[in-house]
Parts: structure tokens; C-alpha cells; sequence
């Protein structure tokens, strides 16, 4: 399926798969599409950094290929590895059979037969439906030099295995970096991207969100879980929730056959929005009535 022809056609397919964005957010996607350039996504978590991947290969109906970072990720795991338990049976067996030609051997064992392709290399490969969306998660878990490879990786679209040679991408992949910040991404890596920071939605578009996600919740329950929500964005807590602490909020409240939020229900449901003990503790009982209560007053003002 062909890329969109405008920022409003970003904006529409994307609804279409369920994914609601600004017109900010659709401008940088279009760029990020129409000049083939790698799209970096900064934002606290939650707050549908890693969605629009999926959405994107969704109605573009392209491969989505995840690379999920993680503290110590290095290039070859990230790119390939070898099948070393089937080499050795291959071994064993020209071994038992005698007279194996070790050149052709060789050969073999270091052939496409016993190569893993992981997310990187899977992603330089030609695909039918057009090059894969290639989302590199959360990338400030990874090291610096690992970074430095993705730079050189990402500038050439193309990988070196020693044992075969380079491989380069017929047709550069559509590539999406996320950070939740951790820690600062190298500026290098920086500058060949497209950059956009992915800040908690506002009212409205947060009802909006809800309404494409989770279509059975209520009008009127709907918007109280929103404004608590916000509400309790403003609180000095460790992890404030994101919109998909919200979804999933609202399909245990609807599974509770919840019609208006309470005190009582937010304190038995906390664990859905808030991840951390201390946060739950400081929010239920007066706190919670208290938020609830700024809430509705506002519903009733807006």
C-alpha cells in the first residue's frame, strides 16, 4: 500500500487502525515517510510511542520487526547469530560419514541454512509488501557503543556478517526509535533523525482515544475516568499513568460493570493506573475522593 499523499490522509488511516494523533504528530510521520528519514520518539511511557509502529505497519500493511533493547544489547544480537547446536550435528555427521570436504564443509556451516536473523538484518531484507517498519524499542536501555553501531547502521542501511560479507537493503526500511528518557540519546544519533516529543494527550483527545479503544465504556463513565486521570497526572507521584494505563483502566472498571466512578471502586482499582506501592498508598482513601471530587467539578464547569 502506497505511503499518504498528505498530513490530513496520515491522520485518517491511522484513526482507521484505532491509533488517535495530532496534527503535530501526523506532520513529523509524513516527513518521516515522505523523506525517508528514521522517526525518534521521546515521551514519558505509555503515552503510544510504541502504537504508532503497529498502527503504521497496519495501514501500510507492512512487516513489523521489533527490536526490543535492553542493558547490554550488543550488534550481533541484534543483527544475527549463528545456529551453533545445529553446526556441531552437522559436524558430527560429515564426521561419522568420513571423507568430508572441510572447504565445503565450511561453506555450509556458514551459509544461510545455519543463520538466525535477528530485527536488524531481517529488516535490510527485500519484502513483497514494501519495506518493513522497523521499530527500535526503547532505546535508552541500550549502551553508548551499541548506539554507535545503530549510528553507522542506520546511516548506510546495510550490515556486515564477516563470514558472508555486507548486506545492504534494497529499499531503505521505515525505521521508529522510542525512548522514554532514561537517559539522553547521543546527539549523533539524534541528527539522522526526524525527532518528536510524545507528551500526555489533552482532554479531548484523550476521550477520543478511549472512544477508538475501548468503544463499549460509557459516554458520561468515560470522561470522569479521564478527568481523574488528568487529575492525577498533577500529583507528585513516582509514575504518572499513561493513556494506556487508561484503556486499561476503563476495560476493568467496564468488566466490573462499573456505571460512575466512586472512591471506594478508584481505591479497589488503583493497581490498573498506578505501578508502584508507594503511589497507591498516597492515592487511595481521602486522596482519591479528593481527586475524584476535582474531577467531577470540573466535568460540570467544562
Amino acid at each position: 500500500m502506497p505511503i499518504p499523499s498528505s498530513i490530513d490522509e496520515v491522520q485518517q488511516r491511522l484513526s482507521e487502525t484505532g491509533y488517535v494523533c495530532g496534527r503535530a504528530l501526523a506532520t513529523v510521520v509524513f516527513l518521516s515517510l515522505k523523506l525517508g528519514r528514521p522517526l525518534f520518539l521521546e515521551g514519558e511511557a505509555g503515552v503510544g510511542k510504541t502504537e504508532i509502529a503497529k498502527a503504521l505497519a497496519a495501514c501500510l500493511g507492512r512487516r513489523l520487526i521489533r527490536l526490543q533493547c535492553y542493558e547490554g544489547l550488543d550488534a550481533s544480537s541484534a543483527v544475527y547469530e549463528w545456529n551453533f547446536p545445529a553446526q556441531m550435528i552437522a559436524i558430527r555427521t560429515a564426521e561419522a560419514q568420513g571423507g568430508a570436504d572441510r572447504a565445503a564443509l565450511n561453506t555450509e556451516l556458514f551459509g544461510p541454512d545455519f543463520l538466525i536473523e535477528r530485527p536488524l538484518l531481517q529488516a535490510m531484507r527485500p519484502d513483497e509488501n514494501g519495506a518493513p517498519i522497523l521499530l527500535i524499542d526503547e532505546l535508552d536501555r541500550t549502551d553508548e557503543p551499541f548506539e554507535a553501531f545503530l549510528l553507522e547502521a542506520l546511516s548506510d542501511f546495510q550490515v556486515t556478517i564477516p563470514e558472508i560479507g555486507t548486506i545492504k537493503a534494497p529499499e531503505p526500511p521505515i525505521v521508529i526509535l522510542t525512548s522514554n528518557r532514561t537517559r539522553e540519546v547521543h546527539d549523533a544519533l539524534k541528527r539522522r533523525c526526524l525527532y518528536h516529543w510524545v507528551d500526555y494527550p489533552d482532554f479531548a483527545r484523550e476521550v477520543e482515544i478511549l472512544n477508538a479503544r475501548a468503544p463499549e465504556v460509557p459516554e458520561n463513565l468515560s470522561r470522569e475516568i479521564i478527568a481523574f486521570v488528568q487529575a492525577l497526572r498533577t500529583e507528585d507521584i513516582f509514575k504518572k499513568p499513561g493513556v494506556a494505563e487508561t484503556i486499561d483502566w476503563a476495560k476493568c472498571l467496564l468488566a466490573l460493570d462499573v456505571v460512575d466512578l466512586s472512591p471506594e471502586v478508584i481505591s479497589d482499582t488503583l493497581g490498573a493506573i498506578l505501578k508502584y506501592q508507594d503511589d497507591i498508598a498516597k492515592i487511595e482513601g481521602g486522596e482519591a475522593k479528593r481527586l475524584l471530587d476535582e474531577a467531577k467539578a470540573g466535568l460540570e464547569t467544562a
